[in-house]
């Protein structure tokens, strides 16, 4: 790659050909890493929806905030650790390279113990904060309570996974995904379609397809003898400190499917359990774009970390640019997929004659937010891979909070759209937290710290 020590560098910075090749070896194996990581919800909800019915969606739905809770925390602490370990490799400090990734790996180990714990002890309260009641609750808390207890093994899949591709392990995480996907589907068709396992069976599947996964991840950092990092002194009060300022960035964008619990809310409010079960199909496909685009950013972190790291400004904005690029025309492409598929989908799902036509009305609405949730995405990645923790921070966590406003009081309420003004808070939300995203950008060129 190319080097230049200008400050901020440009938008227009034209990428090498090196460049253009690891940013594509990087990108399209961590793309599929997290579209795989999304279908195993989706798979669990098709085979719920096919064999429970409605209700079985709306539980599953309704779980999904503590799955997602899970597995944000091994992202966080993995992703953390990754942007540390990458900076330092650019750096070309291999103490610091073992002492961050040695820290990751012991954090990990303990909140394996520290989450399987809490969600053990506290998932029937959250279920019930989160709207479940009666039938609901009673299917939701049969497939959480087998989460977890296996949350260890979504906890390690999802932490190892981004240090894999620090270690050029991108095609591994790939293949450990669709390892892990293949073994869910499987156990899935098993466990609920042919044993009439119904909720606990899905559970079983997931958490079973989340540990083989964990293997291949186990397997590529041993082979690279980074495993030995695990003896290293942790310095929680230091590196483990480190590891969380940072690690809260992608910690609350794995969490940004928990916008669920808000739209769960407007949702029921608004239209009642048909309503909630609706947005149960349309989240879990709108879940496969939005981790395509989160896997642009994420799998070019290393190299745009690395490069950081190593005071290469070209390069980090030539990366950034062609993610912005890619995001984009991926969110086209599937904006217009979804679109055109948006009347067989909720056939997929087993959803019923009366609320397919509302599924698909839905998603026409939803396919308008792919386009800034691309630039919002890449924006998120790019601050937190520099380490520039405040604007990370900000694009994340106002996501909540703004969408809350807009589903929950000023669309549907003050505006008088009711339940169509819940549907049209996403997009409106998306819309302007990109715009948000750019400014931050664009402010960062001219005023580069």
């Amino acid at each position: 790659m190319r080097r230049s020590h200008t400050a901020g560098g440009d938008l227009q910075a034209a990428p090498s050909r090196d460049t253009r090749r690891l940013f594509f070896q990087n990108v399209l194996p961590a793309m599929l890493a997290f579209a795989f990581s999304g279908v195993y919800a989706i798979v669990d909800g098709l085979f719920i929806g096919q064999n429970v019915g409605d209700i079985g969606l709306a539980a599953i739905n309704v779980a999904y905030p503590i799955t997602a809770f899970i597995q944000a925390v091994g992202t966080g602490v993995g992703m953390g650790g990754a942007i540390w370990v990458s900076t330092a490799m650019g750096q070309k400090d291999t103490a610091a390279q073992r002492r961050y990734l040695g820290g990751a790996l012991q954090l990990l180990l303990v909140c394996c113990a520290a989450v399987t714990a809490l969600t053990s002890l506290l998932a029937v309260p959250l279920l019930q904060m989160f709207g479940a009641s009666g039938s609901m609750l009673a299917l939701a808390q049969q497939y959480i309570r087998v989460i977890a207890l296996g949350a260890s093994f979504q906890l390690l899949a999802t932490g190892m996974v981004p240090l894999c591709r620090c270690f050029n392990g991108a095609g591994v995480a790939m293949g450990a995904m669709i390892a892990g996907f293949l073994t869910n589907t499987v156990l899935d068709w098993l466990f609920v379609s042919v044993y009439s396992w119904g909720m606990t069976g899905a559970a079983v599947a997931t958490v079973l397809g989340q540990g083989v996964t964990v293997l291949p991840c186990l397997w590529h950092l041993a082979r690279k003898k980074a495993l030995k990092a695990l003896a290293v002194r942790p310095q929680p009060g230091a590196v483990w400190l480190r590891l969380g300022h940072v690690g809260l960035s992608p910690f609350g964008l794995t969490m940004s499917p928990n916008i669920v619990i808000i739209m769960n809310r407007a949702a029921l409010h608004y239209g009642g359990s048909e309503a909630v079960a609706c947005y149960a199909v349309v989240s879990y496909v709108a879940c496969v774009v939005q981790l395509l685009l989160q896997g642009i950013g994420d799998g070019c972190q290393p190299l745009i970390s690395r490069s950081s790291g190593a005071g290469d400004h070209h390069s980090v904005v030539s990366l950034r640019g062609m993610a912005y690029c890619f995001s984009c025309l991926v969110a086209v492409l599937g904006a217009l997929a979804v679109f055109l598929l948006r009347r067989q989908l909720p056939a997929l799902f087993g959803v019923s004659g009366g609320l397919a036509p509302q599924v698909a009305s839905v998603l026409s609405v939803f396919c308008l937010g792919f386009l800034p949730m691309a630039l919002l995405r890449v924006s998120t990645s790019y601050f937190y891979a520099v380490q520039q923790n405040r604007s990370a921070y900000l694009l994340i966590y106002s996501e909540p909070v703004l969408l809350a406003l807009l589903a929950g009081l000023l669309l549907p309420g003050l505006l008088g759209l009711g339940l169509t003004g819940v549907w049209w808070s996403i997009p409106a939300e998306q819309l302007l937290l990109a715009a948000l995203g750019l400014w931050l950008v664009y402010r960062r060129q001219i005023t580069p710290s």
